[in-house]
């Protein structure tokens, strides 16, 4: 539009240049105000002429200007928030980790670097602030509780004496509900059934039990171990003055082997099946995860990363997953290309150690192993179940059926899909002796039919499809472990023994599955969300004679733990000398 006046002269009286346009039609809301706002209060033009040409009422105009004289009025700068250009970005970067280095949690840094001038949104505080690898403040600091870090330093040793009349704040104190499931588990056997290594200060329980509380308290990366190792609390609740330093916990997880881990395994599926778990019933669901390595040299595999629709360098990691209460029972991150086929009679050898009996039904994708062992498996009469190749052959025979040679199925589960037609038949593969079951499946939202094949001659073809359908629980609990338990956290120094990372996940997994069967509705919740509604909470640990009381604060979810009889609960430890814990909720 153009405007009546240019600092009060007459437009038409003004010998216009080019570009003058930039003046006499602003685009730019800042601009705009700020015409507005000169032809109010220099010009003094009315509240109604000063605002009229930009659309602006009396109101509007009376507001903006109170505004600026508060001095909230900014006008020269973009709109548009964030840095602009490579320098200012490269400034304003700077400027987060600098504030991020002195303790500023995410909300802090957003909301100082606005008041300065310098929009920018918690989000891209915390893109930031995670590229460089950094994770979210712990609740004390982003809470302001409790007491401020230590400065000094402090080594990480076994308690000297029981520090009776001792008391903390803690910012992770909810990480005490999982000491019951750490003595149900026999945490302390478990651990001592992997002889695992000790060092001249610290005990093998020491070491194990400070990364298994890390891995409960779901730090990103074991560096991020310096944020609570002067927490006094989480000391004492494996038995120690403070945790441990990232040094020692990344330098330690590289002195153990695998044959440790495999030895501590197997004592936790023992210590679990006493207590109703890991029963192996309903066979298991069979997987492997690929942990991408981020680093330019590495002496790993290419192997598939769905992430990236690609193979790259990563730790190939197999996964064993108990079928009817979920939880992780088996892991192995020390695993080659070439080796990956036969991981399925590694873990069929596991199990048969473990618990003196070859493992029931064995669900997988049909890229997980081989024909030739698959043959194996079926003469060592261990079930199996899996996919098969569609090939335009096969297709082609399957087509040419009348609808009356497919038999229509009703499935009981949830969603769509609860209706298909199978067809059945045997069929001889290549590489395996005896004939096997093939079931068709179509009707389930596929152009073409599912192929299943197996060596279980017994079961139903309606309740094997069904059993399939749900390998895909494998796949949402493995997703759930990964980005609960940052499995894929890998630096690029692998700064943790993987084979040891992975193990503690299914350790952490099965204590926090203990702990989700005592809480009424969460018994089949992630670990992540028990994590977040229960876990992640501050309170303070009170040391007397007979052993630690850990008041939480109230939440939300507070009434399911006093539901679950956590404010009665008195629980003897054995690391603390069989001194007592217990809970209060004021």
């Amino acid at each position: 539009m153009a405007l009546p006046y240019v600092h009060g002269v007459q437009e038409d009286q003004l010998r216009m240049r080019s570009g003058a346009e930039f003046f006499t039609n602003p685009l730019e809301p800042a601009q705009r105000r700020y015409e507005a706002l000169r032809r109010y209060l220099v010009e003094g033009l009315s509240a109604e002429a000063a605002g009229a040409p930009f659309g602006y009422s009396r109101a509007t105009m009376y507001q903006m200007a109170a505004e600026l004289r508060a001095g909230r009025g900014r006008f020269f700068c973009s709109a548009k928030p964030g840095p602009k250009g490579p320098r200012q970005t490269h400034t304003l970067r700077e400027r987060v980790l600098a504030m991020r280095a002195q303790n500023h949690s995410v909300k802090e840094i957003a909301d100082a670097l606005t008041a300065e001038g310098t929009p920018i949104s918690h989000q891209s505080v915390w893109v930031i602030c995670s590229s460089e690898g950094l994770s979210r403040l712990p609740p004390r600091a982003r809470r302001g509780q409790g007491p401020a870090p230590r400065t000094e330093a402090v080594w990480a040793a076994p308690l000297d004496g029981w520090p009776a009349g001792a008391r903390w704040e803690c910012a992770h104190a909810g990480a005490y509900l999982l000491l019951p499931a750490m003595v149900e588990a026999a945490l302390p056997e478990v651990i001592a059934a992997g002889g695992y290594p000790a060092t001249s200060v610290l005990s093998a329980w020491h070491s194990m039990a400070s990364l298994v509380l890390l891995k409960l308290l779901r730090v990103n990366r074991v560096s991020h171990a310096t944020e609570l190792a002067a927490d006094e609390a989480l000391g004492l609740a494996v038995g120690l003055n403070v945790l441990p330093k990232a040094t020692h916990l990344t330098s330690y997880s590289y002195r153990v082997r695998r044959q440790m881990n495999t030895a501590a395994l197997t004592e936790l599926v023992r210590r679990l099946r006493a207590g109703g778990l890991a029963s192996g019933d309903a066979g298991f669901n069979l997987d492997f995860h690929s942990i991408r390595h981020y680093g330019q040299e590495a002496p790993l595999d290419n192997n598939y990363v769905p992430k990236r629709s690609q193979a790259t360098r990563s730790v190939l990691a197999f996964f064993a997953q108990d079928h009817a209460s979920t939880e992780m029972v088996y892991a192995n991150a020390d695993v080659t290309k070439r080796e990956s086929a036969k991981e399925v009679l590694a873990f069929a050898e596991h199990w048969r150690h473990t618990t003196g009996s070859d493992p029931g039904l064995l669900v997988f994708d049909s890229k997980l192993t081989t024909h030739a062992v698959l043959e194996e498996l079926s003469g060592r009469n261990i079930s199996w179940l899996t996919l098969r190749q569609r090939r335009e052959k096969t297709l082609a025979e399957l087509a040419a059926l009348p609808d009356s040679a497919w038999t229509p199925v009703n499935i009981e589960r949830a969603g769509r899909y609860r209706h298909p037609h199978l067809y059945e038949q045997e069929v001889a593969i290549k590489g395996i002796s005896a004939p096997v079951r093939q079931i068709a499946v179509r009707n389930i939202g596929r152009e073409e039919p599912t192929l299943l094949i197996t060596n279980d001659a017994a079961t139903r073809a309606r309740d094997l499809f069904a059993r399939y359908a749900e390998r895909m629980l494998v796949e949402n609990e493995l997703a759930a472990y990964i980005a609960g338990f940052h499995v894929d956290a890998l630096s690029s120094g692998l700064a943790l023994n993987v084979d040891l990372d992975t193990t503690l996940t299914v350790v952490a997994g099965s204590l926090y599955r203990l702990l989700a069967r005592n809480l009424k509705r969460y018994e089949q919740m992630t670990p992540e969300r028990i994590w977040r509604h229960f876990v992640d909470t501050t309170g303070s640990v009170v040391v007397d004679e007979a052993g630690a009381t850990v008041s939480l604060t109230r939440r939300t979810y507070t009434p399911v733990l006093l539901q679950a009889g956590f404010g009665e609960l008195d629980v003897p430890v054995p690391w603390w000398g069989d001194r007592h814990l217990r809970f209060r909720f004021p």
